[in-house]
């Protein structure tokens, strides 16, 4: 049965096209896909991201958990708020997913998971903590908007109290707060600056609307999309799975092997990271007319790959994608489109980045 986030007659009226994403009702955009991705990269947009989940995990032995649950160490977490990117791997070393940890103190840390994987995730997570006497707790009952781009944070920080205004003004990068019932994440999925706030689900249409008031407009998950690929963040279910490594998801930054941590996968990264994986993921840029799309033969000199993540990018104006390609391959590569090979050029990705393109794109 398809679900409904709290805002979905709110994206309605305001004439949403809606779409089927990952078993939710969800905006596609809400007028010109490629105004709303402008509109982000140049101004303040909005995304319902209430599909996504909250995990709340407590216990007194929750850091040891996590250290041995997720690939990044959470060690590095020592200040209330402070958040960390990670993947949560199986004994295989493939991703089940990737989150966000929050440390909120020693006896609490908050997950924020995909959606799609939600249910997997929960039983996962619920599986491996029961060694760790640790309780899992998801969180229906909250709602969560992101507010993205180079004006967002200035147009967010009008709506709270002065309290809460001041704490939010203070948050570095990757870092959270509360207040006004409100959790105030200063993080996001576009590249841009900006806030994702965890609301309850009963307030969330009159925070939506307030942002509205305040000159956010909204913005759908196409948007969402081309705003991510620009960004070289990875989609869950395209550039990586459960099948997957993180090594070959380029996602190596995310993996901590620190000495005497035994992380659920490890084995595999460490024979992997000894071998040398055999594939690698790559930027590509094509300069032509055309757009690059999932799925499509990436033919190179050491072997064939396939394109995951493809699209044309609004900032750029032309067309971009991550490849899965033999590890090793050269600067350039040909893609097969409709039978017909064309060359394209393989990059270091993001692609954007403060929305203006990055060197060598």
């Amino acid at each position: 049965m398809t679900q409904h986030t709290i805002l979905n007659a709110t994206h309605r009226a305001l004439g949403a096209k809606m779409v089927d994403f990952g078993g939710w009702d969800m905006p596609l955009n809400y007028g010109s896909q490629i105004e709303e991705h402008h509109l982000v990269r140049r101004d303040a947009g909005m995304f319902d991201v209430s599909h996504m989940t909250v995990v709340d995990l407590t216990g007194p032995r929750v850091r040891e958990f996590l250290r041995h649950l997720v690939a990044n160490n959470v060690d590095k977490l020592k200040v209330s708020g402070k958040a960390l990117y990670t993947c949560m791997l199986n004994e295989r070393g493939g991703v089940i997913d990737d989150l966000i940890v929050y440390f909120m103190n020693e006896d609490f840390f908050r997950l924020i998971v995909n959606a799609a994987t939600r249910e997997k995730d929960v039983a996962w997570i619920t599986q491996q903590a029961g060694k760790f006497e640790v309780a899992v707790k998801e969180r229906p009952e909250l709602s969560m908007i992101a507010v993205q781009g180079p004006n967002a944070r200035e147009k967010a920080l009008g709506l709270f109290t002065p309290a809460t205004r001041t704490k939010a003004e203070k948050l570095g990068k990757f870092s959270a707060t509360e207040g006004d019932g409100l959790f105030i994440a200063r993080t996001g999925y576009t590249g841009e600056d900006g806030f994702e706030i965890v609301v309850p689900e009963s307030n969330a249409v009159e925070l939506w609307n307030k942002l509205l008031a305040a000159g956010v407009k909204p913005a759908g998950l196409g948007a969402r999309d081309t705003l991510r690929l620009e960004a070289g963040m990875n989609l869950y279910g395209q550039d990586m799975d459960e099948d997957i490594t993180p090594f070959e998801a380029g996602l190596a930054w995310t993996v901590s092997l620190d000495a005497g941590r035994d992380f659920i996968g490890r084995a595999v990264l460490d024979q992997q990271k000894a071998d040398g994986a055999k594939r690698a993921m790559v930027g590509l840029v094509f300069d032509d007319k055309g757009v690059l799309r999932h799925g499509q033969r990436v033919v190179t000199a050491l072997g064939d790959g396939e394109i995951l993540s493809g699209s044309f990018s609004p900032t750029l104006g032309k067309s971009i994608a991550f490849a899965r390609v033999p590890t090793g391959t050269a600067d350039k590569a040909e893609v097969d489109i409709r039978g017909k090979l064309v060359p394209v050029r393989v990059v270091k990705y993001p692609f954007v980045r403060d929305g203006k393109p990055c060197e060598g794109v």
